[in-house]
């Protein structure tokens, strides 16, 4: 039996549940979970915020642990390998997506929370390709949440082809956005921090910001200029995007990697003034998954984290919500 934590109906504390555990189809392997993230996306589907849930409902898609068993047809991986999982445990692996080796834009994915039972638990399986190597070099006790959060926040610079030319804006210093500090910083560009917040200047400075614009303040953001190549937004509320738009050089990009409720507002004439562009994207490829867990081995590169006890999570989950937590939690057993 595997031991798990799960929601029995729509945001409920979450209980410990027992499931019998299946041998691994061909193509899976079987992950003994070390650590496992808790993202904000976990807390949707423990509370159906999307209408998407099943109960009971294990959540977490952050997973960092060892594989224990393999199918018949697993290749790409050895028992005893240590592996990462995100978003999604499996893909068609024949669209041309797949074949293109965009498997996150494969219409028939298998998502590790709402297609199965996920990371709150001992074990978890997946299809190999959605299984990643994790760096001999990375501390991966810290490193769970760059399984989502952090490549969210990577793709746009794969995607986009960013570089240590480019001046990047991040809109939100919290789990996604304090990640987007580092990546871009480590990369070399220019990178201004966007937040509400009046009490994290140093720490932002330390994480990689070259300046702090108060993201609430017109006055202060109009009088920035065109300069910015790119402005990721990591928020999901409101704010004045046609303002932000008028912040971005010609050919820049306003990108969305925070999902904002309420519909995108902004002029045609603050696109077409620079064929400036807007776009959004959420996590990742495979390919950029380990192309990420490489920049992040290469570059010292690891998400701020507080660390819990998996009997703790109901704690973790709550300070979360009251957002007290800078800026992510690892659960570990």
């Amino acid at each position: 039996m595997i031991r798990a934590y799960a929601a029995m109906s729509a945001g409920e504390t979450l209980k410990l549940f027992e499931y019998k555990a299946q041998p691994p189809k061909p193509n899976e392997v079987c992950i003994k979970v070390e650590s496992c993230g808790i993202c904000h996306s976990d807390i949707s589907a423990i509370d159906n915020s999307w209408g998407a849930s099943k109960y009971p409902m294990v959540a977490g898609h952050e997973v960092i642990g060892e594989i224990i068993n393999i199918g018949s047809n697993v290749s790409l991986h050895n028992i005893g390998d240590r592996v990462g999982l995100g978003w999604h445990s499996g893909y068609c692996n024949t669209c041309e997506h797949c074949n293109a080796g965009d498997h996150n834009f494969c219409s028939s994915t298998n998502k590790t929370v709402f297609s199965q039972y996920g990371g709150f638990a001992e074990q978890v399986s997946a299809d190999e390709v959605s299984v990643i190597p994790i760096p001999k070099g990375l501390n991966y006790k810290d490193s769970s949440p760059l399984l989502c959060g952090g490549i969210t926040v990577f793709t746009p610079m794969i995607e986009f082809n960013i570089t240590k030319k480019h001046k990047v804006g991040v809109i939100g210093i919290g789990g996604l956005g304090h990640l987007a500090l580092k990546f871009y910083k480590a990369l070399g560009c220019h990178v201004t921090a966007f937040t509400n917040s009046e009490d994290k200047d140093s720490l932002l400075k330390s994480l990689g910001a070259d300046e702090i614009i108060s993201s609430t303040d017109k006055s202060q953001i109009k009088s920035l200029g065109a300069q910015f190549d790119l402005i990721i937004s990591t928020v999901n509320v409101k704010l004045d995007w046609n303002l932000f738009l008028s912040t971005i050089q010609p050919r820049g990009r306003l990108h969305f990697v925070g999902a904002v409720l309420d519909p995108i507002e902004s002029s045609v004439f603050s696109l077409m003034s620079g064929r400036k562009s807007i776009s959004g994207s959420p996590v990742g490829s495979p390919k950029n998954i380990k192309k990420m867990l490489d920049f992040c081995s290469k570059h010292k590169i690891y998400p701020m984290v507080e660390h819990f006890k998996f009997d703790q999570i109901n704690d973790a989950i709550k300070k979360l919500k009251n957002n007290k937590i800078r800026f992510r939690a690892v659960l570990s057993w």
